[in-house]
C-alpha cells in the first residue's frame, strides 16, 4: 500500500492569522531585526594612558624617604616638584624622583596631568580604590585639555559622570569607569583630570612616580581654570586610566615592568621614559600610527613575589586585561627578583628556572586572551650594592632563554642596547645617571630605538 504525498500547509490557513501569541512573536522578531539594523556600531575604545595604582596597601613617604608629612595636601605645606628627580632628597643611590602620597584628602580637589599617546573624539577615565581600606567618594570630576601648569583650556572643560550621576562612591578594591564625554583629544596632548574628594578619604590608592606635577587645592575647584594656591606632589591619586574612542584598527601596547619602565631617573615633566618615546616612534610611522603605548611600570616591582606593590603575576589581570584594546605586552621584569633573592644560596634562593617559569606564566595567560608578548632582556646593573655574581649568572641565563627559546611572540634586546661593550655587566657610561641601574633620558631613548616597529604589525 503506497503512501499518499503529504500536503504542505497553506500559509493562508495557518494559525498565524488567528493566534495572537504568534502574531506578537512575529512582530517582536521583526522589531528586533529592525533595531539591530538601525543600532549604531559599537564604539572601539582603546587605552591612551594608564598607570599602576597599588593593589597592596600603600606606604606614604617623603621624596627623601622619610615619614609622611601630615600637612601634605592639607593646604599648609608645599612639596616642591623639583625635589623629585632633581632635588636634595636622597635614596640609596641618589635623588628620589617619587612623590608624596598624602595621608588623606578631605574637602579638596586633586588635579592630575596625563600625556596621551593616541587621539580620539570621546574620552573616559578609570578611577581605582584598589588599595583602599574604606569606601571613597568622588563628589565631582572634570576632564579638560591642559594649557600649562594647572591651567586648562576653558572651552575644553567637561563634567564627568558615573552612571549618569555627578558623584560616585567606590568600594574597596573596585575600579570604576566614568561615562564617556565628547572631547577632541590629540595624540601626545596633556589632559587635566580633576577629582573633588568631599569626605575623609583615608590613605589614597596612588602611584608615587607620576613625573608630572599633581595639584591639590581646598574645596570643589574641579571646574576652575587654574588650581588656586595649590600644594603639589609628583604622585597620581586614584586615577588609573584614560581611554579614547579610536579607529577599528587601533590598539594598545602595555609596557609591564618595574622602575626602569616606570621612568625612574628620567626628567620631570619631559615624558622621556622609554614607553612614551616608543609611542612617539610608532606615531611617526604611518604604518603604526594607530598604536598606543601605556606604561604599567611600578618601581620596585618583582615578577614573582610581592614587594613594592604586588607581583607582576598578581597584577596582570588589573594592569593588562583591565584596559581596552590591548593586543601586545612588552615584558621587562626580573631585576628586582634577582636583587632580592638572587644573591644568596638557600631553600628560598631564586633560580633562573623559577624566573623563566614566571615568564611562561605571563605568556600562557596573555595568549589565552589573544594578547601577544614581547620579551625584553633584563638590563645590566653592575655597581649596584645588591648586585652579585650569582645574580648576574641568573640574569645571563634568563636573557639567553628570552633570546633563544622562541617562547615569546617577539623579542627586544634592551640588554644589548644599554650595556657597556667593554664590560657587558655594566650600563654604558652615557646612559648611567649614577645609580648604575636606571637609564637616564639618553638610555631611555636608546631603549625605545631598539624596537623593530614592524613586529607590532604581526
Amino acid at each position: 500500500m503506497g503512501l499518499s504525498p503529504r500536503r504542505l500547509p497553506n500559509p493562508r490557513n495557518t494559525n498565524l492569522r488567528t493566534n495572537p501569541k504568534l502574531i506578537l512573536l512575529a512582530v517582536a522578531l521583526c522589531g528586533s531585526a529592525a533595531l539591530a539594523q538601525n543600532r549604531p556600531p559599537a564604539e572601539h575604545w582603546v587605552a591612551t594612558w594608564a598607570t599602576t595604582e597599588q593593589l597592596a596597601k600603600p606606604v606614604p613617604r617623603r621624596p627623601g624617604g622619610g615619614p609622611p608629612s601630615a600637612d601634605v595636601g592639607r593646604g599648609s605645606a608645599r612639596v616642591n616638584p623639583q625635589q623629585g628627580p632633581q632635588g636634595p632628597g636622597r635614596g640609596p643611590q641618589g635623588p628620589r624622583p617619587d612623590g608624596v602620597i598624602p595621608p588623606t584628602l578631605e574637602a579638596q580637589t586633586v588635579r592630575m596631568i596625563v600625556r596621551t599617546t593616541l587621539g580620539g573624539r570621546r574620552v573616559r577615565i578609570h578611577v581605582s580604590n584598589a588599595a583602599g581600606m574604606t569606601p571613597v567618594t568622588i563628589g565631582a570630576a572634570h576632564v579638560a585639555v591642559r594649557e600649562k601648569d594647572s591651567q586648562i583650556v576653558a572651552k575644553t572643560d567637561r563634567t564627568l559622570t558615573f552612571g549618569g550621576l555627578p558623584a560616585v562612591t567606590i568600594q574597596p578594591g573596585v575600579v570604576v569607569f566614568s561615562d564617556p564625554v565628547g572631547l577632541d583629544v590629540s595624540p601626545f596632548s596633556d589632559l587635566a583630570v580633576s577629582l573633588y574628594m568631599p569626605k575623609d578619604t583615608g590613605l589614597p590608592t596612588g602611584h608615587p612616580l607620576a613625573l608630572h606635577t599633581t595639584y591639590i587645592s581646598p574645596g570643589d575647584v574641579t571646574a576652575s581654570a587654574a588650581m588656586p594656591e595649590p600644594t603639589t606632589t609628583l604622585a597620581y591619586l586614584w586615577l588609573s586610566g584614560v581611554d579614547v574612542t579610536a579607529a577599528p584598527e587601533a590598539f594598545a601596547v602595555v609596557a609591564l615592568g618595574d622602575s626602569i619602565t616606570d621612568g625612574y631617573r628620567t626628567t620631570h615633566e619631559a615624558n622621556r621614559g622609554w614607553p612614551h618615546v616608543l609611542a612617539k616612534r610608532l606615531a611617526a610611522n604611518k604604518a603604526t600610527s594607530h598604536i598606543a603605548v601605556v606604561n604599567e611600570g611600578y618601581s620596585g616591582n618583582q615578577l614573582l613575589r610581592d614587594g613594592a606593590d604586588v607581583s607582576a603575576l598578581a597584577r596582570f589581570d588589573r594592569d593588562v586585561l583591565g584596559h581596552p584594546g590591548v593586543k601586545w605586552i612588552i615584558l621587562l621584569e626580573g631585576i628586582n627578583d634577582i636583587n632580592t633573592r638572587g644573591r644568596t644560596e638557600g631553600a628560598d634562593a631564586l633560580t633562573s628556572e623559577e624566573l623563566i617559569a614566571g615568564f611562561r606564566q605571563i605568556l600562557e595567560r596573555a595568549h589565552s586572551f589573544g594578547i601577544k608578548v614581547m620579551g625584553a632582556t633584563i638590563t645590566p646593573e653592575e655597581g649596584v650594592p645588591t648586585a652579585s655574581e650569582r645574580g648576574e649568572a641568573i640574569r645571563l641565563a634568563a636573557n639567553q632563554w628570552i633570546r633563544t627559546s622562541h617562547a615569546f611572540d617577539a623579542v627586544v634586546d634592551l640588554d644589548a642596547a644599554l650595556r657597556d661593550p667593554a664590560n657587558p655587566a655594566r650600563l654604558r657610561a652615557e646612559f648611567d645617571p649614577g645609580d648604575h641601574i636606571h637609564p637616564n633620558d639618553a638610555g631611555n631613548q636608546a631603549m625605545a630605538d631598539a624596537f623593530d616597529l614592524a613586529l607590532f604589525k604581526k
